[in-house]
């Protein structure tokens, strides 16, 4: 499913270029202005010799909306979706398998997906892969993947569960549809090898499975294909013919590897539900581009591991500063993709980076602030940003433990013991931890006003830390200079 995400091997539609203008948003949150900015879509130039079609209660059509930002990769059948769309509320739903307790940025891209349809008036499904988890997806992997323990993937499905649930309701506009999160071991987990192969083995066929990129890709490889990830797009086909039959869902998204997936859904969907005496629900299937910076590499990696999503794998400042750190070749299309600002604010920006007096990283910064807001909320925005400030060069900020332990990782640390640390010089401590050569030296920067102490200048050559000097008791932060920082950790 989502949690490895590779690029198409499919090109995108020519329709896929078609441009349209989104509802307007402050940043993750619902503002008023509907009915201007599904003038904004009226108004975009169409592929097609129809203009494009609004969406529910004056809103824009969702297909029009992801188009304009570049979330769309290929759809089954543009022209029906769109229809559909605006003639009533779709559920649509996204797969999330737990290879891992926490999603990733990459995942981002489906949840932003997820959100933008339930902005335009539709219904989002979040489906966790209980069952699907266990045999593991084949596609844009050349191995198979490492089997979890069942432990593992129950304490999995569980974190992803809260993490979905988290963002997606706290970021739900009032009166909404509501967010459903599901899990596919609840159909699966009773259902027996021998009625698979029944209800559902029966109508696959095995040229059109193998025919599959994903599929064909390994089999060519020398370490080949497993039958139980061969069969894997059985199982999330079969997903789609459940959640269509049971809950109503019409619509499935996906990465841009997703496609024979979601194409094998919609087709077990034609054979399953329809028949010589029904016609089957017209379903549709969505990909969007995998996230990639302007040389091709996938976002959501960096040297340290993956830009995980949960604050306890990834805290919110070190969140904030990944996208802080995007290159100005990047930032325009993340905040297209990755942010609910409306396009004419993102147009500005890109204008204003060109503009003389542009102040460097001020895209990135309104990046930064809307992808964190979205993913921690303002709680954790308010962190991410209170930390940045107390890395910046002669910052004020006025520090607490949980601050200094966010930029733990951004500032150089030592550990000192608590006897050579309260009661001390501070030019003791400043040549302890070698941020200083000499204690003469120390004293002397001291005296000229270049020491501070938790961000507050010290103008006492002879200085001595006192114990109410220590943040909870246990560290300090010294710097020689605005720039030259040193986090201390006290031990006992």
């Amino acid at each position: 499913m989502l949690l490895q995400q590779r690029l198409a091997s499919r090109p995108a539609r020519a329709a896929g270029s078609r441009r349209g203008r989104p509802l307007p948003f402050q940043g993750s949150r619902l503002v008023s202005h509907v009915a201007a900015a599904a003038a904004e879509v009226a108004e975009a130039p169409a592929a097609s010799t129809s203009a494009p079609l609004a969406g529910l209660d004056g809103r824009p059509n969702i297909v029009s909306l992801l188009r304009a930002r570049g979330l769309i990769q290929e759809v089954t059948n543009t022209e029906e979706l769109e229809r559909a769309a605006a003639a009533g509320r779709l559920s649509v739903y996204c797969g999330f398998d737990p290879t891992a307790d926490s999603l990733h940025l990459g995942n981002l891209l489906g949840i932003v997906v997820l959100a933008w349809f339930q902005r335009c008036g539709h219904e989002p499904v979040a489906l966790l892969g209980g069952a699907t988890g266990r045999v593991g997806d084949p596609s844009g992997r050349s191995t198979e993947r490492p089997v979890l323990s069942e432990e593992q993937i129950e304490h999995n499905v569980t974190s992803i569960g809260n993490l979905l649930r988290g963002i997606l309701v706290r970021n739900s506009p009032p009166d909404a549809p509501a967010v459903r999160v599901l899990n596919n071991l609840d159909w699966f987990g009773s259902m027996g090898f021998l009625t698979f192969l029944r209800e559902v083995g029966k109508f696959a066929r095995v040229g059109t499975m193998m025919a599959k990129d994903s599929v064909r890709t390994r089999m060519e490889s020398e370490q080949g294909i497993s039958f139980t990830e061969f069969t894997y797009q059985l199982l999330q086909g079969y997903d789609f013919v459940h959640l269509c039959r049971e809950h109503g869902v019409r619509v499935q998204i996906g990465g841009s590897d997703q496609w024979g997936n979601i194409t094998a859904g919609t087709d077990l969907i034609r054979r399953l539900l329809g028949g010589e005496d029904k016609e089957a629900p017209a379903c549709y299937g969505l990909t969007f581009p995998l996230l990639v910076d302007s040389e091709g590499r996938k976002f959501g990696k960096s040297v340290g591991g993956a830009i995980w999503l949960a604050a306890e794998r990834l805290s919110p400042y070190k969140f904030y500063q990944y996208l802080f750190q995007v290159t100005d070749a990047d930032v325009v299309k993340l905040l297209k993709m990755l942010t609910f600002l409306p396009l004419p604010e993102v147009e500005a920006l890109e204008a204003a980076m060109r503009a003389p007096g542009y102040v460097p990283n001020t895209a990135q910064k309104r990046l930064a602030e809307e992808v964190t807001r979205f993913v921690h909320g303002e709680e954790g925005l308010a962190q991410a940003l209170k930390a940045t400030e107390a890395l910046k060069p002669g910052a004020a900020t006025q520090l607490d433990a949980a601050t200094l332990e966010e930029v733990a990782g951004d500032a150089p640390s030592a550990s000192l013991p608590r006897a050579s640390v309260a009661g001390a010089p501070l030019a003791d401590v400043m040549v302890a931890i070698k941020l200083q050569p000499s204690k003469s030296a120390a004293r002397k920067l001291i005296k000229g006003g270049g020491v501070y102490l938790n961000n507050a200048k010290v103008v006492e050559e002879l200085y001595v830390v006192r114990p109410e000097d220590l943040i909870d008791g246990r560290l300090l932060l010294v710097a020689a200079g605005k720039k030259n920082k040193m986090l201390v950790r006290i031990v006992d």
